[in-house]
């Protein structure tokens, strides 16, 4: 990839096309004609065994073209035959685009225009890649339905859903899309954001960090219910995939979303995904029916991807019979995220939204060149209810003139339940904190920041805090 920007355009991301000879297309043709079916492993998962078909492709070109010519060397052979695996399996003309991890989105809009991608660290960008025929697009956007074990035609012009590598896809065709198909990729990093990274990047601070561990983790006797909310793209499962390392380790979390995403960073988690009705309106598996499953399954924390409707009502009434839990939700402020739990279509009692301890903000903010980075903007804890109406304390809150996420708290009602139910002071609360914040500035110091570094920290300090700060302070 080359990037350059110019005055009137956006920066552009140039893709080294794979480059075949004649014959090598020939032969490409004949691959897919007489071998990938034949290399497809039965199964729900539609699975391709990519070492049996490099195998079958190796004989194939072995035979073929030692008929043809002497002079055919083993390096090339193996060389084309890795070549052509990678053009059969992968995705044509977007198959380097899915295998760089710097990019967050791949977005095609149509036929005969470009196809735009969003580069993490130059933001929107226009490739040099063009779908020049509808046919080749739909191909495209037919095998990855394929792939899911999903179907997109006119009876159903939308595809969502997600790819083996866990990157979320929505597709579209005619007449959903006037202008012809569209296919966007949303990318996840091989290697996840962790808690350092995002202190690192300042979408949150150390003390913040520090501060959310002691409540998530609430000494053992209170754990602190969180919802992430902002708007699309603004990095609220990142955040709350970080978050959760702060869990403690012995406990059993049960996840739950339309698409999987989360990662989360523990040994005892189980993943569940809903499920669309097949072709004859049967075995839908909804939100809802997952979060009431999940309530048989002796959970300690849920954790739902994105709340939307009923399932809202199911999981507020589990957080208020003892169980913890996190979810995220599309909103623009603290007080628009109670008005939208309170109304249609997830009509949450307003009574049962005291269950909640914290609603923490994140946005997205553009710059003027198109990049963009994103900020907890404000953390705000319920505090009670006051003739119906929900009250709440803004606890921290992003200054964008210093760039600096501030403590604007005079008292904190989740310490104070942590304080009563632990027997620890305020003060002594307080002390906790910034041993964690002495450890979370070490791990960011020294660039330790991957899951299981980060990870094998959290668990040393909750087996022997004072040991691990005795080694950080070389005591």
């Amino acid at each position: 990839m080359t990037e350059a920007i110019n005055n009137n355009s956006i920066p552009e991301y140039e893709v080294l096309k794979q480059k075949y000879t004649p014959e090598e297309k020939i032969l490409l043709k004949e691959l897919r004609e007489n071998l990938v079916d034949n290399a497809i492993s039965s199964g729900e998962t539609f699975q391709i065994s990519e070492e049996r078909l490099l195998n079958d492709i190796k004989n194939f070109l072995y035979s073929r073209l030692s008929l043809e010519s002497d002079n055919i060397s083993i390096d090339y052979l193996n060389n084309l035959s890795k070549k052509l695996l990678q053009n059969l399996i992968g995705y044509g003309q977007i198959d380097p685009l899915i295998h760089d991890d710097d990019l967050e989105e791949i977005m095609i809009i149509g036929v005969n225009k470009p196809v735009f991608v969003y580069h993490r660290q130059y933001g929107m960008m226009k490739t040099n890649i063009l779908f020049k025929n509808e046919q080749e697009l739909i191909e495209l956007i037919d095998s990855i339905a394929r792939q899911i074990n999903r179907r997109i035609d006119q009876e159903s012009p939308i595809l969502d859903g997600r790819l083996l590598d866990g990157s979320r896809i929505n597709a579209t065709i005619p007449p959903v899309s006037a202008d012809g198909p569209s296919l966007t990729i949303r990318k996840f990093k091989k290697d996840p954001l962790t808690i350092i990274d995002l202190i690192k990047s300042k979408t949150i601070s150390v003390e913040l960090a520090a501060f959310f561990w002691l409540c998530f983790d609430g000494l053992g006797v209170k754990s602190a219910n969180a919802i992430i909310s902002g708007g699309t793209s603004s990095g609220k499962t990142t955040t709350l995939n970080a978050l959760t390392a702060f869990i403690n380790p012995k406990e059993r979390i049960i996840t739950i979303e339309d698409t999987l995403e989360l990662q989360i960073p523990h040994e005892h988690v189980i993943r569940m995904e809903t499920r669309p009705s097949n072709t004859e309106n049967r075995g839908e598996l909804t939100m809802n029916d997952l979060v009431k499953n999940s309530l048989r399954q002796r959970p300690d924390r849920i954790i739902v991807g994105e709340v939307r409707a009923n399932e809202a009502i199911t999981l507020f009434t589990a957080l208020n019979t003892g169980h913890s839990g996190f979810g995220t939700l599309h909103s623009n402020d603290a007080r628009e995220t109670i008005t939208r739990l309170t109304n249609e279509p997830m009509s949450v009692p307003v009574i049962m939204i005291s269950a909640i301890d914290f609603i923490i903000m994140q946005n997205r903010i553009y710059k003027a060149d198109g990049v963009s980075f994103r900020r907890i903007s404000e953390v705000a804890e319920v505090v009670g209810i006051e003739e119906g109406t929900v009250q709440l304390n803004k606890i921290f809150e992003w200054n964008p003139e210093n760039d600096e996420i501030e403590n604007v708290a005079v008292s904190s009602k989740t310490l104070t339940e942590i304080s009563k139910l632990s027997g620890k002071s305020i003060n002594e609360l307080y002390e906790e904190i910034s041993n964690r914040q002495i450890v979370l500035q070490h791990m960011l110091d020294y660039n330790i920041r991957s899951v299981g570094d980060v990870n094998n920290i959290l668990e040393m300090y909750y087996e022997n805090p004072r040991q691990v700060l005795n080694r950080i302070m070389g005591r």
